[in-house]
């Protein structure tokens, strides 16, 4: 059974690689993408969302414009290094036109809920942002999170150190507040941190083969990722880029690409180690796990599948 799915996106580099594994995976359904902030703006999301939709051929997936800030803020701006690691306008500075049609009127929140009560057990929602939309939708309906399948949600990080300090991941730290109540609504979340992400890593070797396929939409992504690269390689010291959102595509698709540790956790949200994602001290002893985090995955495989299911949407 085909499994419908919300991207729930910041889009940057690698959400618009997100949108592309998506595409290419005859297991999945995108019925829609959510826009959040983190790497850009909610309008720069949107924005970057439609048109990388239009470049792939897919102006029947609509964009749904979300919370447009934490639940601690009143407003949003881009942090300096997010501008770094994606550019000025989130997609490496490649220029990719404006999409023809509009964002949905609807907002994104109420998609989120009106595609649960659909859908049911089918739905899985891909948070790879901030987790602001989701909880925002769980906290105005709760019966969702007992209809809808889990949220695998790309953020935070268990067994290795953050990427925006020592102990916090970048997605999380857009609103730790708000992932701290996603792990704790008893919603079944599946993490997908720096722990596995960090070993998901593409090269420009990859990379050169998109940009000759000769389709814009190769050309594009080559040149966008490339960007990325460049950022990893310089800052992380890497010989590549981690496929951060795609792999959490990647595991709503297959579940075996992953091995689960079942553990409930929290955010820490005072104190010095603020956005820390660890296992919450009251609900190791609580037999009912609703969270699980990946903590290995097989690497081979999933980038196998990831060059031919992507390049299969640029051709």
């Amino acid at each position: 059974m085909t499994k419908k799915i919300i991207l729930d996106l910041d889009t940057g580099i690698d959400d618009a690689l997100a949108i592309a594994y998506a595409l290419g995976s005859p297991e999945l359904e995108l019925i829609g993408i959510t826009a959040t902030y983190g790497n850009v703006t909610v309008e720069r999301s949107v924005r970057n969302s439609l048109a990388v939709l239009e470049m792939l051929g897919r102006t029947d997936v609509p964009v749904f414009a979300g919370v447009g800030h934490s639940m601690t803020a009143d407003s949003f701006t881009p942090t300096e290094i997010s501008t770094f690691v994606h550019g000025q306008n989130g997609i490496g500075e490649v220029e990719i036109p404006d999409a023809k049609r509009p964002v949905e009127h609807q907002p994104a929140v109420d998609f989120i809920i009106e595609s649960a009560h659909r859908y049911g057990e089918e739905l899985m929602c891909i948070p790879t942002g901030a987790a602001t939309n989701i909880v925002t939708a769980l906290e105005k309906d709760p019966a969702i999170k007992g209809l809808m399948g889990p949220i695998v949600m790309m953020g935070g990080a268990l067994t290795t150190e953050g990427n925006v300090n020592a102990w916090t991941e970048a997605n999380v730290s857009q609103d730790p507040e708000a992932t701290d109540r996603l792990f704790r609504s008893g919603a079944r979340v599946i993490m997908i941190g720096l722990d596995v992400t960090h070993q998901t890593l593409l090269t420009k070797a990859e990379t050169s083969t998109w940009r000759d396929l000769g389709t814009e939409a190769g050309r594009c992504y080559a040149d966008m990722t490339d960007y990325y690269i460049d950022f990893e390689t310089r800052a992380m010291d890497i010989a590549g880029c981690g496929l951060h959102d795609p792999l959490a595509v990647a595991v709503a698709a297959d579940q075996s690409l992953v091995t689960l540790l079942p553990i409930n956790m929290q955010v820490d949200l005072e104190g010095p180690t603020r956005g820390r994602t660890i296992g919450s001290l009251e609900g190791l002893s609580d037999p009912v796990k609703t969270v699980e985090v990946a903590v290995q995955v097989d690497v081979e495989r999933f980038l196998g599948e990831f060059m031919t299911r992507v390049g299969s949407v640029l051709t």
